[in-house]
């Protein structure tokens, strides 16, 4: 069922998946408990359903629950659990949270940083993420200055033709240019 409900989600019928999503859920609940890491993840997946749809508050309610969680059951510094975080951050960032989303990332920046290194994938990510809060809290010097700073990680680990590295480098000439026409 959670497949389905996946592939549903990656068709963009998002119903059709959050029906399926609930069913995933409450069976985890049921059989495994609220805390089993299976059903944190269906909880996780019902929220990114419901992010897709715009559906901030509900979101909001269930990536709360899943970090709390996810800090009870596998630690702060669990890769699960810093992707909680990251995802709240993600729904405050789209509520026009700012200030909660920078604060989440800046944590979840520098609990890879400790955990994965400075370039592990999952730590450029939270990176470019953060850069992104700055940009659009009008920190463009920061925000500049830090998606520099991925790309040329993205460069040595990635390579300059992997598809994260052309992104961070597109976005970068992007607001490099727009930076320089703003008076």
């Amino acid at each position: 069922i959670a497949n389905l409900a996946s592939t549903y989600g990656n068709q963009g019928r998002w119903k059709e998946a959050e029906t399926l999503q609930v069913q995933v859920m409450e069976m985890y609940k049921k059989v495994l408990g609220d805390e089993h890491p299976e059903t944190l993840t269906s909880i996780a997946n019902l929220a990114s359903t419901y992010r897709n749809q715009g559906r901030w508050k509900e979101a909001e309610t269930l990536d709360v629950q899943v970090m709390e969680m996810s800090k009870k059951v596998l630690g702060d510094e669990h890769p699960d659990t810093l992707m909680s975080i990251a995802n709240l951050a993600s729904t405050y960032g789209n509520q026009g949270r700012w200030k909660e989303a920078e604060t989440l990332q800046v944590q979840v920046m520098e609990m890879y940083k400790k955990v994965l290194g400075d370039e592990h994938p999952d730590t450029l990510r939270s990176m470019n993420n953060l850069a992104y809060t700055w940009k659009s809290q009008g920190r463009f010097e920061d925000a500049l200055t830090l998606l520099q700073s991925c790309l040329h990680l993205r460069q040595q680990k990635l390579g300059p033709d992997h598809p994260d590295t052309i992104s961070t480098r597109t976005t970068l000439t992007r607001w490099t240019k727009e930076a320089t026409q703003t008076p």
